[in-house]
């Protein structure tokens, strides 16, 4: 499957597309990137809500009231969460109506818990008076929960944001994610599917601004992910068919964007249990100013990098890396001999970087260091193989080479001498990556890009870079017949994979990138 994304040339998007909505034009109050040509954005589609209001208002409400319009608003979110029948599937919807304020701690839920909305029933908390008009000082964490959209309202606090664990169905849409200087993670979601992130400014973090541990299905679009001293975000742990597309990523430590890590074994969930990521596109995305690697794949399968920019990246090390992930076992030894019978990859021993890429393709990228910024000390950085031991399944050796494509690029950074860093990996029998092909399919350090006005955050490629950059390489079909285990798959080779039968369509449609288009929920 081939779409063609309007300037920046071709991307394979594996996250689950449909029909667009009916939708109100909203203009986001938070700066994003700009581009000459703008994109498209592929938006969740919640439909048309009907179901029960329930109002809030922090200051002029009282608990005792029944929510059901302004006037009769209750006081606090918790008492607003309360009202939603729990541990059944809901046969309406719930809207909760944060109107302007700041909603403190003590308003809110300590615990958000089995609440089961359905695609016709959701749960959703918005702001009732535009995006950012609602401000909680409360984290929302959250477990077992299905069908809940978080619209407009922001959360901003000394401390981690929003965790979800077994959820199912989560939307959060045109928010502000702070977890100020107290964060581990700013976004934190476990064991779940179809996770939605959209048009929100999501930052503050001593780990990752977004972190996903085995968690399938979903998109990240339209967002600025930001400060977070590991990666700005990742998916990992068997995460599987995430699209980060269209996002402004930077001023992380360890690097940007990364498809696979490292996991607990424990952690994982079947049969998604041998590759850390699996079935990942991350195209069309800004990153900038990040200490380590822009884009990383670390035990991935079918991962497709395409179509992004990166500046500034690098200084502490390299540009890009192609690593094993790492695997090993938390803990829970009962769960990973468990994981392990099953067929998955590890054991009940310690972690160490085991897990192989295989299908890895990073093609069409523009990476610019402008005079006077360079990375630590190579291009690349790609893994060697490695001897895997007997018990954790994985075949020997592991290496993160295998069908690993580098084309169409266009690089500028530091001297020509600068090293490709392939002395690992990508050595000269490995036929689809090498050092003639590397420097055949790729424009490293021979033309120097210019971006219009990075300063003033305008990064978008100058018509001379257009004109002068590579051919773009058409986006390979996905194969997905030599998987250890099998997985849901797409409907046809090279096909986004099959949704579940209850699942609402995705909208997408060529729309100015500081535009989002919200559907009508009044």
């Amino acid at each position: 499957m081939r779409t063609t994304l309007a300037g920046l040339g071709a991307a394979l998007i594996f996250s689950v597309l449909g029909c667009a909505s009916t939708t109100t034009q909203i203009i986001s109050s938070t700066p994003t990137a700009q581009t000459t040509n703008q994109l498209p954005t592929s938006q969740y589609d919640i439909g048309t809500f009907t179901g029960q209001d329930i109002w809030v208002n922090p200051t002029a409400g009282n608990d005792a009231n029944n929510g059901s319009d302004r006037l009769n608003a209750v006081q606090s979110i918790a008492q607003a969460w309360r009202l939603i029948p729990s541990n059944q599937t809901l046969t309406t919807g719930y809207r909760i109506r944060l109107t302007a304020g700041t909603y403190p701690q003590s308003n809110s839920p300590h615990y958000w818990e089995n609440r089961f909305g359905t695609a016709a029933n959701p749960v959703i908390i918005e702001a009732a008076d535009g995006p950012h008009t609602a401000v909680m000082s409360a984290d929302i964490n959250m477990y077992n929960v299905r069908y809940f959209y978080l619209i407009g309202v922001d959360i901003i606090r000394d401390g981690d944001a929003f965790h979800c664990e077994l959820c199912d169905h989560i939307l959060i849409r045109d928010s502000e994610m702070s977890g100020g200087n107290g964060a581990h993670e700013t976004i934190k979601v476990n064991q779940s599917q179809y996770i939605y992130i959209e048009n929100s400014d999501i930052h503050g973090a001593d780990d990752n601004a977004i972190d996903f541990v085995a968690v399938q299905y979903g998109h990240v679009v339209g967002n600025h992910i930001h400060g977070a001293q590991d990666w700005c975000a990742y998916a990992k742990g068997g995460s599987a068919y995430i699209t980060f597309a269209h996002n402004e990523v930077f001023d992380c430590g360890t690097g940007g964007i990364a498809a696979g890590q490292g996991t607990g074994f424990e952690f994982m969930t079947a049969p998604w249990l041998n590759y850390e990521a699996y079935g990942m596109t991350i195209t069309s995305n800004i990153i900038h100013d990040t200490e380590g690697a822009g884009l990383g794949v670390g035990g991935g399968y079918n991962i497709l990098l395409n179509e992004n920019i990166l500046y500034r990246v690098g200084s502490r090390s390299h540009l890009i890396e192609f690593v094993r992930g790492r695997r090993g076992c938390d803990g829970d030894t009962a769960k990973c001999a468990e994981h392990r019978a099953l067929g998955g990859w590890g054991s009940t021993q310690s972690e160490d970087a085991i897990i192989p890429n295989r299908h890895v393709y990073f093609l069409n990228n523009v990476i610019y260091n402008p005079a006077g910024f360079v990375s630590g000390w190579q291009h690349f950085q790609v893994d060697g193989p490695t001897a895997t031991p007997i018990s954790s399944g994985v075949p020997s050796p592991a290496v993160a080479d295998d069908d690993l494509q580098i084309r169409g690029n266009l690089i500028w950074n530091g001297p020509s001498s600068m090293p490709l860093g392939i002395d690992q990996g990508c050595l000269a029998t490995n036929s689809s990556c090498n050092e003639q092909q590397l420097i055949r399919d790729n424009l490293i350090n021979v033309f120097e890009p210019r971006l219009v006005d990075p300063m003033n955050g305008d990064y978008s490629l100058s018509p001379e870079t257009q004109l002068g950059r590579p051919a773009s390489v058409s986006t390979p079909v996905m194969q997905w017949g030599d998987m250890p285990l099998s997985i849901p798959t797409p409907l046809h080779e090279g096909d986004t994979p099959a949704a579940s039968p209850n699942q609402p369509t995705v909208s997408a449609q060529p729309t100015p990138a500081t535009v989002i288009n919200l559907p009508e929920v009044s």
